[in-house]
């Protein structure tokens, strides 16, 4: 019905001319169809398409239909403009179809004349189709008119402008003065000029400033420098690591093992790499912040049992299979601590092991506080329970407790080390450990082989503790007997974690200042989500005397009678 004709092309642009003939004939041909009833021969003739109700009706739609079809022609028959596109001069003022009612009434003529004549329904779709597209892409869009802002209001809004900070405040709870240690943080060290007595640092083994270990190092660093300067995948990976990874799996009794440059980096990447969506986690509720980074990471469907209730991961564990016929195709573990380090207490490794081989779900345990301590040469929870190392899945640990390096390591089947190699971000993108903290834990796994009694002063400090800090007024013990970490909780909390923290800190001051006693408060940040109450923690070293226990002992039954009478 529109035909485009190019007419005239100029030197500086082209110029297109819009001529729209026919379609007065057509309209008028369409409308005479449908108003009227076709007179020709019996094969010709057709029912009209818009049937009156009355023959008065007839008189009020020709004369509309007659001025409409004047003002198209008017508009048709008028002078064509070169640099307007369906837009004519119409009585001295520009005329457009698509700002008028005449542009719709016009398709709806077409629509008509398209039944009319008995088109398919095909190209009936296709002509309204075309319709609408031709009524868009003639549209104008609106386009707001552009002020520029004064030279004035410029400065208005720079003097309004206040950036946001680049950090958030410090809150109260941290604005405390950090102790600075001058040596090594060894039984005994030296904090802010004065020689304390240590009970905060993980030095369970007493190997922080051994003399054979710290040689070893030096050896390390003379050969390999300080650190790797790259990921294990590319140019981190020496000798020293495999040495290492194959030393933790001998020690261990497990096929293999994969080491890590950073102690809680082992366990959050080691769960994502393993647990994806659509997996379901049954986790402790007072497993640590870094165990819960990794389960958040993971994406997966986390269930929380109550804190080593094993009643409670039983019944957990029966809501989840019973019934759910999906249960058999998706990943399922438990993740728990072998010594939990929110309340430490010991995981009830035999029991875990049972519900899990019940109901078909994987075991992955955190030894970051056991490894080097359970066990009758320091091998961990399962030794301690006797259960066969290939029970657990996948186990991970720190090496900064108990073995005085620093790092961590995963160990498993073979399966389960590959699989973390090219899929545990940790490992993947982190830069190796360095090769003297390699050394460090590969020294120190040959100390514990070689002296097992370490182990028992070590529990045999760990008794004395329990012993001398039973009857603590306002203190009660909730650690395990053999646990290194022995956890102080209050009796009777305030109900506020603030006003409990206050407390706590409070009593590890005036031991500090009073009696030359470094014991911390166990703080949480506000991403911890774990709901355990606060307490103080006293780290036991085989390196403590009696002395030195005795001293701890005494310093809190007087400080805590004082504070919290």
């Amino acid at each position: 019905m529109v035909v485009y004709r190019s007419l005239q092309r100029s030197s500086r642009k082209r110029k297109v001319h819009v001529e729209v003939w026919g379609l007065q004939l057509v309209a008028t041909s369409c409308l005479h169809r449908c108003l009227f009833p076709c007179s020709q021969s019996s094969h010709l003739r057709r029912a009209p398409l818009l049937r009156l109700q009355s023959p008065a009706m007839e008189l009020p739609i020709v004369k509309a239909t007659t001025a409409v079809l004047a003002r198209v022609s008017a508009a048709f028959n008028a002078p064509l403009s070169c640099s307007v596109v369906f837009g004519v001069h119409v009585d001295g003022s520009l005329f457009y179809p698509t700002n008028n009612l005449t542009m719709l009434l016009v398709y709806t003529v077409f629509g008509i004349f398209l039944m009319s004549c008995h088109f398919s329904a095909r190209l009936i779709v296709e002509g309204l189709l075309i319709a609408v597209i031709v009524f868009q892409l003639s549209r104008k869009s609106y386009k707001p008119p552009k002020k520029a802002l004064s030279k004035k209001e410029v400065d208005e809004l720079c003097d309004e402008w206040e950036p946001e900070p680049l950090c958030p405040s410090i809150k109260e709870g941290a604005r405390i003065d950090a102790p600075i240690l001058e040596s090594a943080a060894g039984p005994h060290t030296t904090i802010n000029g004065k020689e304390v007595v240590n009970f905060a640092s993980a030095n369970y083994l007493g190997l922080i400033g051994n003399e054979k270990i710290a040689e070893c190092c030096v050896g390390s660093l003379e050969k390999y420098g300080v650190g790797p300067c790259g990921p294990r995948g590319f140019y981190g990976t020496t000798d020293v690591h495999l040495d290492c990874e194959a030393k933790i799996a001998n020690f261990l009794g497990t096929p293999d093992s994969a080491l890590y440059s950073y102690g809680i980096s082992t366990i959050f990447s080691v769960i994502p790499a393993f647990c994806k969506k659509g997996d379901i986690i049954v986790a402790d509720e007072g497993v640590h912040w870094a165990v819960q980074n990794g389960l958040d990471l993971s994406r997966s469907t986390v269930v929380y049992f109550k804190h080593n209730d094993m009643a409670s991961l039983a019944s957990t564990l029966e809501k989840l299979t019973r019934g759910n016929k999906r249960i058999e195709k998706i990943r399922c573990y438990i993740v728990v601590e072998s010594i939990y380090q929110n309340s430490g207490q010991i995981a009830p490794l035999d029991e875990i092991i049972k519900l899990k081989d019940k109901y078909r779900f994987r075991v992955i345990l955190d030894e970051s506080h056991s490894f080097g301590v359970l066990g009758k040469c320091g091998r961990g929870l399962a030794e301690h329970y006797g259960v066969p190392i290939d029970k657990i899945d996948i186990i991970t640990a720190g090496m900064g407790n108990a073995l005085a390096s620093d790092g961590g390591f995963c160990t498993g089947s073979a399966r389960v080390v590959d699989h973390q190699r090219l899929s545990s971000s940790g490992y993947v993108f982190s830069n190796s450990l360095a090769p003297y903290l390699a050394t460090a834990t590969v020294s120190a796994v040959n100390y514990l082989e070689g002296n097992s009694l370490v182990l028992s002063i070590l529990r045999s400090n760990v008794a004395l503790v329990h012993k001398g800090l039973s009857g603590t007024p306002g203190f009660e013990i909730c650690s395990h007997l053999l646990s290194p970490m022995v956890f102080l909780k209050l009796k009777k909390p305030t109900g506020s974690l603030a006003a409990d923290l206050d407390l706590l800190e409070t009593i590890a001051e005036q031991a500090f200042k009073e009696d030359s006693v470094f014991i911390v408060a166990s703080k949480r940040s506000s991403l911890d989500r774990c709901k355990l109450p606060v307490g103080i923690r006293l780290f036991v070293s085989a390196g403590h005397t009696e002395s030195d226990i005795s001293k701890v002992c005494s310093s809190l039954n007087k400080i805590s009678s004082s504070v919290l009478s």
